[in-house]
């Protein structure tokens, strides 16, 4: 059964976002593959990093976590001899979640050189100490003469783009930023859009291929089933939708 939704589905932000992020990874591969071939490769690339301010998605992405209070039989010095233990509360030890980040590479076949980097942007991304270090690293690409694809489907979180006239009114955002460019292409893309077709630049004399971003989006989500792990009855994940998109939302939903 297909989304109800006609482009990026507001309730796939919440805890199917980590299934998501990778599922649409590997269907931007599949997709750019064969259009690319036999002059260039695209690549998987992962990596893992600790959540350092996870609390921000308790309840959204990470499920609650409750506190619990281990407890170990301690017999102080001055407790009565054959007294029972005396029971006190030990530190809790809590793991901080680690988090899969997953990116596209375009790589000319004959040097094994980066063209193209595609970033699906994460929610660990668009929070400190993490946005900091992503805005770091999109300098580095950016200093590395590489074209740069990065897609933004999270309505949560600061944006990673901080230049003024960046579109703030709109939930989701893709921007491209070519090598050598003074200046990024930008999709604004609201909850009522579909999702667009993207070009992603190679190196010259090779024009650019064409990324369906849509067209990715819909296959994930037939091949994962999500609307059997979805209740559409309930609001989607935070934040909240102002009340024309709630009332957009309700008769989208009509009869789901």
């Amino acid at each position: 059964m297909p989304s109800p939704f006609p482009g990026m589905d507001p309730y796939l932000e919440g805890y199917l976002w980590p299934d998501v992020h990778s599922a649409l990874a590997h269907k931007i591969r599949q997709q750019l593959a064969p259009q690319i071939q036999p002059h260039y490769v695209a690549r998987i690339e992962i990596s893992v990093i600790e959540d350092e301010s996870f609390s921000a998605d308790i309840g959204v992405m990470y499920p609650d976590v409750e506190v619990i209070r281990t407890r170990h039989p301690v017999t102080p010095d001055h407790a009565p001899r054959g007294a029972g233990p005396v029971i006190t509360a030990a530190p809790m030890t809590l793991a901080l979640p680690d988090v899969r980040l997953t990116h596209v590479d375009i790589r000319d076949v004959v040097q094994n050189r980066l063209v193209t980097s595609i970033e699906i942007i994460s929610p660990v991304n668009k929070r400190e100490p993490h946005l900091s270090r992503y805005r770091q690293k999109r300098h580095r690409i950016r200093q590395a003469d590489v074209h740069l694809l990065e897609i933004d489907l999270l309505r949560r979180g600061t944006r990673v783009w901080t230049y003024d006239g960046m579109p703030s009114h709109v939930p989701y955002l893709v921007v491209l930023t070519r090598s050598g460019a003074q200046q990024m292409e930008i999709w604004p893309i609201r909850l009522e859009d579909q999702l667009p077709v993207l070009p992603v630049p190679l190196r010259p004399p090779h024009e650019d291929v064409a990324l369906d971003l849509q067209a990715s989006m819909t296959a994930l989500y037939d091949e994962a089933y999500y609307h059997l792990s979805i209740d559409y009855h309930q609001e989607p994940p935070p934040p909240e939708c102002s009340e024309q998109e709630r009332e957009w939302m309700r008769d989208v939903l009509k009869g789901f």
